[in-house]
């Protein structure tokens, strides 16, 4: 039977898995990534990194799969951070290390692309954020002149692993719309956009659909593999290639992520936008397909920082407890109000200098009251971000609950009733990046189509929203609203 192999290149982690032709899991690597901080705002990586991490990855998984399944591989998918800039010479030689998606140094570019093109937003359906490729580049032409000079080309983090494995230099249209230089809507690059940051086409790989061929394997890299000159997938960006794992790739489709950041990803078969209120508007991996995306930077990381405060070390425990406590309606209703703003916030007020509050705060709130109104903030940020999707024609008829938070009945069941939305968790079978790409592998190889390979996992549970629980947390979703005003006001003032 033919395996496929998805590579996932993280911030943290380069991930192989190798999957059969039914999508049984039979083996994966890891390899461990670090992040380098020289200067304030500054997250950079060295991209020969990802290559060795790769390559450490891809051994790990040959050496624990049969020698059988790994000579079968007919395929390869790439998914990847998204957003990093990494620049190359004429000969293909890394400049300097890539600037990462986290990376905060180009605020002041980002002001200057809208001064230079006032109708940026509605060509590259975003605004400009430090986060996206753009205004990075145009740091460097700023402050790194003679390297700006000397780039020839521009490539995200999996293009260039893909770039290694080879020789081509092509994106795909999800991971190309958070570079700030795509039109999203007609899914090709955009001169304007360019042009202001110093570029033009040539500096631009190639463009294919996630789903389609981008180039076959070297030959000098198959033979150290041991393998034949597969095709390799255009692949995705992290989450549109998560979607794919999970099967979100019909119109309505979607997912909550709850890791350190929070996630709401809705497909869509026509491009929308909202880039007043911070929608995030991109292609999806598979073709005729968008996605819009609303984005709120604290998450589960909310979770970890008060469990901290809290002196608790067991987080299950401590979310046990407090779903205790919230079984007495008063303690719900007399509550704390959170604004979970510790990292800024970019969904719906693109925020850098928002902070986080804790409000309404008595002497007899103990640690339990305030996680309980931790968990309930990032709750009602989250069905922010869902009000601007769906504000914007991109609502949910369908929504897995991934993440690390995912692991809580009680966040759960919560986050259904506040977002009056059904949430399915999918089993603990292989979901995610590194799926989704091996599924855009498949696609690639001609395995099968979208509806036989793009399946939806199992699902453990489902999470049903309660129309009394909804009206219950109205008034207190009243008071969290009005809470990022005041405290705008007052960092103003």
């Amino acid at each position: 039977m033919a395996t496929y192999l998805g590579l996932d290149i993280g911030t943290s982690s380069v991930k192989a898995l190798l999957i059969d032709g039914v999508q049984r899991v039979i083996a994966v690597g890891h390899a461990p990534l670090d992040v380098s901080r020289p200067h304030p705002l500054w997250s950079e990586q060295n991209p020969e990194d990802w290559w060795q991490g790769t390559l450490a990855a891809i051994a790990k998984a040959r050496a624990a799969a049969p020698a059988e399944a790994w000579k079968a591989l007919a395929g390869i998918g790439l998914s990847g951070q998204m957003h990093g800039a990494t620049l190359l010479d004429g000969a293909g030689r890394v400049l300097r290390p890539a600037i990462l998606w986290n990376d905060g140094r180009s605020g002041a570019e980002c002001a200057e692309m809208h001064r230079l093109l006032p109708d940026l937003a509605e060509r590259a359906g975003n605004i400009a954020m430090p986060g996206f490729t753009a205004p990075k580049l145009l740091w460097v032409k700023h402050h790194e002149p003679d390297i700006f000079a000397a780039t020839r080309m521009v490539l995200l983090p999996k293009d260039y692993v893909r770039y290694r494995l080879t020789g081509a230099k092509v994106s795909d249209m999800s991971d190309a719309s958070g570079t700030l230089w795509l039109n999203v809507a007609k899914r090709n690059w955009d001169s304007r956009l360019l042009t202001i940051t110093g570029l033009n086409s040539a500096h631009m790989p190639d463009l294919v659909e996630g789903s389609a061929v981008s180039a076959a394997l070297s030959r000098e890299i198959a033979s150290e593999f041991g393998i034949a000159r597969v095709p390799v997938a255009g692949g995705g960006g992290d989450n549109a290639a998560s979607a794919v794992g999970i099967g979100a790739v019909r119109p309505g489709d979607g997912f909550l992520s709850l890791g350190t950041s929070g996630v709401v990803f809705a497909v869509t078969d026509r491009y929308v936008s909202a880039p007043a209120r911070t929608l995030h508007a991109f292609c999806h991996a598979v073709p005729g397909r968008w996605h819009g995306m609303s984005v709120i930077l604290s998450a589960a990381a909310a979770l970890s920082w008060i469990a901290e405060i809290v002196g608790a070390t067991d987080i299950g425990a401590l979310l046990e407890r407090v779903q205790t406590w919230a079984a007495t309606a008063d303690n719900r209703k007399d509550a704390p109000v959170f604004l979970p703003y510790l990292s800024g916030e970019r969904t719906p007020h693109n925020d850098p200098e928002a902070n986080g509050v804790l409000a309404g705060l008595r002497a007899g709130h103990g640690p339990d009251a305030m996680v309980y109104a931790v968990l309930e903030g990032v709750a009602f940020a989250l069905a922010d971000g869902l009000d601007v999707l769906t504000s914007a024609g991109a609502p949910l008829t369908s929504c897995m609950l991934v993440g690390g938070g995912a692991r809580s009945h009680f966040w759960g069941q919560m986050l259904a009733d506040v977002l009056q939305i059904r949430l399915q968790l999918p089993e603990g079978a292989e979901t995610g990046a590194a799926l989704g790409a091996a599924r855009l592998a498949m696609l690639a190889a001609g395995a099968g189509d979208e509806a036989t390979i793009c399946v939806a996992p199992p699902v453990q549970e489902i999470f049903r929203p309660n129309p009394a629980m909804a009206a219950a947390y109205a008034p207190r979703l009243a008071r969290y609203r009005a809470l990022y005003p005041a405290e705008k006001a007052a960092r103003q003032a």
